[in-house]
């Protein structure tokens, strides 16, 4: 019919990871397993799923939710686990299996008590250190596991998307914390300047940001040549074409 799938650069398939360990660490923050769950004394208790099983309740599902956010981000479990927490209906998943689509995203730093709160994790050293790798033997080198596993890049699946703020640039994140500040920002007069979404004064903290907008385009579609000078369904037979 004429449908092609292509996946977006810099996507991942999930291969799957085991669960237990996970149920396991929980138990120890005070996770009540399901089969010991009163309802009379907790009705307002957070759900706790893994990979779509009940498994227990928590009474302080924040403080539980940042423990397995540090711990994707220190690589002390995969970081192909999804960590969601969905207050509305006072519930807390977790996935590990396989076949989830993932893309990566940039860190941003929201600890009260760090001094680069509302700036990206990522640094210069870090760049340095990724730009030393190539003087550096294999076993030796910083590399895109070395980001992970320091907590400036992470996978984000579908479900897990709904639940974050993500800018679309560094630039956009600068900009925002000015405007949370306080400062006014001067006009710009540019006619041919990029078409920016206007910042809401109101708006939450930020907790990732885009690598690079192109990300959501696939391998046919990237390398069009100026696809933003062309009609959208020109691009959309190209990247057919593959």
């Amino acid at each position: 019919c004429g449908l092609v799938k292509n996946l977006a650069l810099m996507s991942y398939i999930t291969v799957g990871t085991p669960g237990e360990p996970l149920i396991n660490f929980m138990a120890e923050q005070n996770m009540e397993f399901l089969e010991e769950y009163e309802p009379q004394r907790s009705p307002n208790a957070t759900k706790i799923f893994l990979n779509g099983v009940w498994v227990g309740i928590h009474r302080d599902p924040l403080h539980l939710v940042r423990l397995v956010q540090e711990l994707r981000r220190s690589g002390s479990i995969s970081h192909e686990v999804s960590v969601i927490r969905d207050i509305r209906d006072r519930e807390f998943k977790i996935f590990t299996d396989a076949g989830r689509v993932c893309r990566p995203l940039f860190v941003i730093d929201n600890d009260p008590t760090h001094e680069r709160r509302g700036q990206l994790v990522l640094t210069k050293d870090h760049i340095m250190r990724l730009e030393d790798d190539a003087t550096l033997p294999p076993e030796e080198r910083f590399g895109w596991k070395g980001l992970l596993d320091c907590g400036a890049v992470e996978y984000v699946d579908a479900e897990e998307e709904e639940t974050i703020m993500i800018v679309m640039t560094p630039e956009d994140l600068e900009i925002s914390r000015q405007v949370q500040a306080g400062y006014e920002l001067a006009e710009e007069t540019d006619p041919n300047k990029r078409v920016k979404t206007p910042i809401n004064k109101n708006m939450n903290q930020y907790t990732h940001c885009e690598i690079h907008p192109s990300m959501i385009l696939g391998i046919c579609a990237s390398i069009i040549p100026f696809p933003d000078h062309n009609q959208s369904p020109r691009n959309t037979y190209q990247s057919a074409m593959g």
